[in-house]
């Protein structure tokens, strides 16, 4: 943890020598900094990085059905529909920051979840690790959105699912969590 009360993960130990380790940006969002790093020819370089906290990305089946957001993001400056997503509190395990982000974006409660996969993200410059968990058996009990959250429940025919998640615009979260869970027979 990083003492923001989100979850952030443990790096191993370097197969290269750190020489120094630096952040560089803090905000309540991302840290930014670099390793001076030896490299194995002997010489030195600056690995710059951003450190974002654990998330978790879900992907919700109800009644033939894929439950999806709608929201504006300002950082691409494109309305996306994306699969439910979200920070995992500090204590969490991945399916109950699912299950607690579903029911905040959309209003349904899971009576299953479990976990697909998780990995680093887009690691030539972010440390991110994301976790993608499937949840079923729905049922509502009401949002509870963020103050920034200003999105939209849409639901998307699992037939259907494949070709609206590639459709653009779209993001790697949503992609990911569709082709894994179809891999998986979900979908």
């Amino acid at each position: 943890m990083n003492g923001d009360g989100r979850r952030h993960e443990t790096l191993p130990d370097p197969e290269w020598p750190v020489l120094e380790s630096a952040v560089e940006y803090e905000t309540g969002w991302f840290t930014g900094g670099y390793d001076l790093v030896e490299q194995p020819n002997g010489s030195t370089k600056r690995y710059y990085w951003a450190e974002l906290a654990t998330a978790v990305v879900v992907v919700a089946v109800e009644d033939g059905q894929v439950v999806f957001v709608e929201q504006y993001r300002p950082t691409v400056r494109e309305t996306q529909l994306e699969l439910p997503a979200g920070i995992v509190e500090g204590g969490e395990s991945y399916t109950q920051a699912a299950e607690r982000e579903l029911r905040e974006e959309t209003g349904f409660e899971a009576t299953s979840s479990s976990l697909l996969q998780e990995f680093w993200c887009s690691t030539g410059v972010l440390r991110h690790r994301r976790a993608f968990v499937f949840a079923e058996g729905l049922e509502p009990v009401g949002r509870d959105l963020d103050d920034n959250e200003f999105l939209s429940v849409r639901t998307v025919p699992v037939e259907d699912v494949v070709d609206v998640a590639r459709a653009a615009p779209t993001n790697d979260a949503t992609v990911e969590g569709v082709l894994l869970a179809r891999e998986d027979g979900l979908l």
